[in-house]
C-alpha cells in the first residue's frame, strides 16, 4: 500500500511533520546562545554577529513564498524533504566554516533549506489530519515549535561548553537523515494551485527587505545619513513598495494580497510580525547579558532561561484545546500583555548584580505570554482559508515573522549601540536596559493590534460559512502522481 493511500496514525503525521520543523526552530536559538563564543573564536564583530542570525532569517523570510509555490505546484511533500536536504548539507557548511563570512555564507543556505520547513510543516499537517483533529494536531506543532525555543539555549549551551560551536550544526545532520524516511511514510502529497511562478515578485521582496535590514545593521557603524545607509532604507522601502504594486497586478502573486482581507488572517500576520520583532530582539540582548555581564557559561545562560524557554511547552498545546473554546483573540491578546510586562520587569530590575531569584517572575511572565501566542496565532491564521491556501497562508505567516525576527535583532542592537552599548562587563547594561524597553513597547503595539482579532463568535460564524463551503467544493486534497 503506497504512503498515499492510506491514513498513518496521528501520532506519525505529528511527528513527521513537526520534527523538521523543530529543527529549524532551534538553530535560531542555539545560534543566538553560542554568540559570545563565537565573537571569540571566529574574532566577530556585532555586526558580524547580528548577521550570523539575520543571514538565517532573511534567507529564511525571502524564500518561504516561493518554497510554498514550488510545493503547491511540484508537491508540497516533495519540496518539504528537498528544504530538509538543504538545510542538512548547510548545516555540514556552517560547522566547516573558519571565518565570519564562510558562517554568514552557509546561514544564508541553511535558511533557504528552512523555508520549505516551517510552512510546508504546518500545510502538510492540517491536510494529513482531518478537520476534527485540527486544533489538537495544531497544537501539538504549536508545542514542538515551543520545545524548539526551550532546548535552543540548553542544547547550544551544553554543546558549546562540552564540545565545541562546530557541533551545534553537526546536531541537525542526524535530523535530517532521519526525518526524511519518517516523512515519505507518513505523509500524503498534496498539492495547491499550480501557478506560474513569480520570480519577479521574489526579486523585489527579497532585495527590499535585505535592503532596510541592512541599513538598519550598518547605521550606527557607518552613519545614519551616510551613502550606504541611506541607500539599503530608501532603496530598500522603494523596492517594498515596488514589490506591492506588483503582487496587486500579478496574475500569480508570490504574496496574494487578497488573503489579507480576511480580518482574521490580517490580524493575525501583523500580530506576528511586531511580536517577532519586540521578543527576539529582546532575546538576543537578554541571553547576552547573562554571558558577557554576569559572566555565566553557555550552559549556564541556557538552564538559567529554561523558566522562560520551557513554558511554550508546556502551555502550547493546552492552548490548542483552548482555541475553539475561547477564541483566538482573547488568548493572543492575554499572551502579548503578559510578555510586555515580562519584558518591561525585566528591564526595570536589569543590573550587574540582579538576582536570578528577582529574574524568574518575569520569565515565567515572558514563557507563558509566548505558548499563548503561538499555537492559537496558527490557528487565527488559518481559520478561514481555504485547504488550497494553507500554504500560502501559513507562508506568508512565517516571512512576516522572519522579517520580524531580523527587524527586531536589528532595531533592537542599533537601539542597545546607539546608547552606547559594548561587549564588555561595564559597558552592557545600561543599553540593554534601553533596548529591552523598546521591545517591550513593541509588544505592547502586539496586543493592541491583537485587540482586532474577531470575537469568538464572529470567528465561529465565519467557520461555520467556511465550513459550508468547503463541503460544496471539490476536495483539495489531490492524490500523488
Amino acid at each position: 500500500m503506497s504512503p498515499t493511500s492510506r491514513r498513518a496514525p496521528l501520532a506519525l503525521v505529528i511527528a513527521a511533520a513537526s520534527i523538521p520543523m523543530f529543527m529549524a526552530m532551534l538553530d535560531n536559538l542555539v545560534v543566538t546562545n553560542a554568540l559570545p563564543v563565537l565573537a571569540v573564536e571566529l574574532d566577530a564583530s556585532l555586526e558580524h554577529l547580528q548577521w550570523f542570525i539575520n543571514a538565517y532569517s532573511l534567507s529564511f523570510a525571502s524564500f518561504i513564498l516561493m518554497a510554498v509555490a514550488l510545493g503547491d505546484r511540484l508537491g508540497r511533500r516533495r519540496v518539504f524533504m528537498s528544504g530538509i536536504a538543504l538545510f542538512t548539507i548547510a548545516s555540514v557548511l556552517c560547522a566547516l566554516a573558519g571565518t565570519p563570512e564562510q558562517l554568514i555564507g552557509a546561514r544564508v543556505l541553511q535558511g533557504i533549506g528552512a523555508a520549505a520547513l516551517l510552512p510546508l510543516s504546518l500545510a502538510i499537517l492540517s491536510t494529513n489530519v482531518e478537520p476534527r483533529q485540527r486544533p489538537l494536531a495544531i497544537g501539538v506543532w504549536g508545542g514542538v515549535a515551543g520545545l524548539g525555543v526551550a532546548l535552543g539555549p540548553v542544547i547550544g549551551g551544553a554543546v558549546v561548553e562540552g564540545m565545541t560551536w562546530h557541533a551545534i550544526f553537526w546536531l541537525n545532520v542526524p535530523v535530517g537523515l532521519l526525518s526524511l524516511p519518517l516523512i515519505r511514510f507518513a505523509l500524503k502529497e498534496t498539492y495547491g494551485d499550480r501557478v506560474r511562478l513569480d520570480l519577479t515578485g521574489l526579486v523585489l521582496g527579497m532585495a527590499g527587505v535585505f535592503g532596510v535590514v541592512f541599513g538598519i545593521v550598518r547605521g550606527n557603524e557607518a552613519g545614519w545619513t551616510s551613502p550606504q545607509v541611506l541607500a539599503g532604507l530608501i532603496g530598500g522601502s522603494l523596492l517594498l513598495a515596488a514589490f506591492v504594486l506588483w503582487e496587486r497586478r500579478a496574475t500569480a502573486p508570490l504574496l496574494p494580497l487578497a488573503l489579507f482581507r480576511d480580518r482574521s488572517f490580517s490580524a493575525a500576520n501583523g500580530v506576528g510580525m511586531i511580536f517577532s520583532l519586540g521578543m527576539f530582539g529582546s532575546v538576543f540582548i537578554l541571553i547576552q547579558f547573562l554571558q558577557v555581564v554576569q559572566g555565566r557559561s553557555p550552559l549556564e545562560a541556557g538552564v538559567l532561561t529554561m523558566p522562560w524557554t520551557m513554558a511554550p511547552l508546556v502551555i502550547a498545546p493546552i492552548t490548542g484545546i483552548l482555541t475553539p473554546r475561547v477564541g483566538t483573540r482573547a488568548l493572543i491578546v492575554s499572551g502579548l500583555v503578559s510578555q510586555a510586562a515580562g519584558l518591561a520587569w525585566l528591564a526595570s530590575i536589569l543590573a550587574p548584580d540582579v538576582t536570578y531569584a528577582a529574574m524568574v517572575p518575569a520569565f515565567v511572565l515572558c514563557g507563558v505570554g509566548m505558548a499563548l501566542v503561538f499555537a492559537p496565532s496558527a490557528t487565527a491564521v488559518l481559520a478561514n482559508m481555504r485547504d488550497a491556501d494553507h500554504a500560502k497562508a501559513s507562508g506568508t505567516n512565517s516571512t512576516v515573522r522572519e522579517v520580524g525576527v531580523a527587524l527586531g535583532i536589528a532595531i533592537l542592537a542599533a537601539v542597545f549601540t546607539g546608547a552606547g552599548g559594548t561587549f564588555t562587563p561595564d559597558g552592557y547594561t545600561d543599553a540593554a536596559v534601553r533596548a529591552v524597553y523598546v521591545g517591550a513597547a513593541f509588544l505592547a503595539l502586539a496586543a493592541v493590534i491583537g485587540t482586532q482579532l474577531p470575537s469568538r463568535a464572529a470567528a465561529q460564524a465565519s467557520a461555520d460559512s467556511h465550513a459550508a463551503e468547503e463541503d460544496a467544493l471539490e476536495p483539495a486534497l489531490v492524490p500523488a502522481r
